[in-house]
């Protein structure tokens, strides 16, 4: 058997046991060429490999061969039998006519190839170049209309980032206000606390001097200003808390958008920059089909676009949520230190009042000390009267009861007895005069007495009104915070 792929003259070239006259049957090269190994995929003959393989056939066994190649079997099996010619043999061969046409045929077909192969040549090369400018301008047209992508991103970017920083500096002003709003509202406390003790404080006052005066009044009315302060406080307080809350919702939106722009910005720039001769160039197969894109130019700016005029607006909100809290600190801090000033005024009022009360009950207390003690002595000298006269009685009935036992006739009603009667009921009715003065002054002295407990009780009043106003309250309210303290800046 012969290799395959190779021609009919390499079937000569080897020994053969037939002679040499005999001539294979001629026929078009090309049709045999054609016609061997129909079914084969061999696109290069192994034993020649200067040949190209583009348009190369195999060739194809001839049937006019095959009686010769069977007869060649069998002398090959048979021990090399010589070959006999005959004039059956003769049949086989081509003529000289068949002969030319082949060689004309072959000649013709190779200038037919060649010009073909020339001309393809030709619309190669041209059809080559052609593609490489449309290609070169094509790509030139992308790494274009990348940098204008990229001079695109580069300008929002730009947009977002400073929106994103004065957006951050407001966020970073409000929060202080914030601060200096809660620390003015720590500070109403302890106002807020001194006031609620002092009306405490008042409430342990006795007698008539618990009254509803005007510190009272003044007090109540400084509790209610300073807790409709502390509301409005609040009030805000929540207003910043939510401010913030959106603040920092567009401030994350922004620096989402701007996080997403330079991750867009960096790779289309690397594509911008990226040429043939780059490394990492390669295949990625069926991406042209994959359309992950989910905006359009107009919606991709307009997003952009939206998340900068919402922080404007939130910015702008900002601003005036700051100012109406700088205006409410300075308004609040001006109408507790009012009424504070107010209440001051009213317990100084208040206690010079109560003190001078107190000065004169002291005085009337003295006085009636001094006419207690007069009328005591006033009861001692009466009782001491009444004993002196009581011994003058005594002697007066001493002597009418001892005349009682005169005997008979000498028991007689003489001027001694009449005088003795007269004078013991003068001296009777004298001890009853002592004695019923002696009453009115007792009945005097309680009444001083009565008097004394009443002004030292009120006294006592005043006392305890004193201290609690000045030295309790007044006391307490020198603590009140400052005007700095108020508005949240210490």
């Amino acid at each position: 058997m012969e290799p395959l792929g190779s021609t009919l003259t390499a079937t000569y070239a080897h020994p053969r046991p037939t002679p040499a006259s005999f001539l294979p049957a001629v026929s078009t090269r090309a049709s045999s060429y054609r016609d061997r190994f129909p079914h084969s995929n061999l696109t290069h003959s192994p034993s020649l490999p200067w040949r190209p393989s583009t348009y190369y056939r195999a060739a194809a066994n001839s049937p006019a061969l095959e009686p010769y190649c069977a007869r060649s079997q069998r002398a090959s099996q048979s021990a090399m039998l010589p070959f006999v010619s005959s004039r059956t043999t003769l049949l086989t061969r081509y003529t000289p006519d068949d002969w030319y046409r082949s060689n004309v045929t072959n000649c013709l077909e190779s200038s037919t190839s060649r010009h073909n192969s020339e001309r393809l040549r030709v619309d190669t090369s041209r059809l080559i170049q052609d593609k490489y400018q449309q290609t070169r301008k094509t790509q030139a047209d992308s790494t274009q209309n990348l940098g204008e992508r990229v001079n695109d991103i580069g300008f929002w970017k730009s947009e977002i980032t400073h929106e994103l920083d004065a957006m951050i500096g407001e966020t970073n002003e409000l929060t202080d206000v914030k601060k200096k709003l809660e620390r003015a509202l720590m500070e109403t406390e302890a106002p807020l606390q001194v006031a609620r003790e002092c009306l405490f404080h008042r409430e342990k006052r006795m007698g008539i001097d618990l009254v509803h005066d005007e510190v009272e009044t003044e007090l109540l009315t400084e509790v209610d200003i300073i807790l409709c302060c502390q509301e409005r406080m609040k009030m805000h307080l929540d207003k910043a808390v939510a401010q913030l809350a959106a603040n920092r919702a567009s401030q994350h939106e922004l620096e989402k958008d701007v996080s997403d722009k330079q991750a867009a910005y960096r790779i289309d720039d690397k594509c911008h920059h990226l040429r043939n001769t780059s490394d990492g160039v390669s295949f990625f197969r069926g991406v042209e089909r994959v359309d992950a894109t989910v905006s359009v130019p107009e919606s991709w700016a307009k997003f952009t676009d939206d998340n900068i005029l919402r922080s404007q607006s939130e910015r702008a909100a900002s601003a005036k949520l700051r100012d109406d809290i700088q205006n409410l600190l300075v308004v609040t801090a001006n109408e507790m230190w009012n009424q504070f000033n107010k209440v001051n005024l009213a317990f100084t009022s208040r206690i010079a009042e109560t003190a001078d009360a107190k000065n004169k009950t002291q005085i009337h207390l003295a006085k009636t000390l001094q006419e207690i003690f007069q009328t005591e002595m006033t009861i001692e000298s009466v009782r001491k009267a009444i004993r002196d006269k009581s011994a003058f009685l005594k002697v007066a009935q001493t002597r009418l009861d001892e005349r009682t036992r005169r005997p008979n006739i000498e028991l007689c009603r003489d001027m001694a007895q009449l005088r003795l009667v007269s004078e013991v009921h003068e001296v009777d009715g004298t001890i009853q005069t002592l004695q019923q003065r002696l009453r009115d002054a007792e009945d005097t002295l309680q009444s001083l007495v009565h008097t004394k407990a009443t002004l030292e009780h009120d006294l006592a009043v005043k006392a305890n009104t004193l201290y609690i106003d000045q030295e309790k309250c007044m006391s307490m309210r020198k603590s009140f915070p400052s005007t700095l303290r108020l508005v949240g800046f210490c």
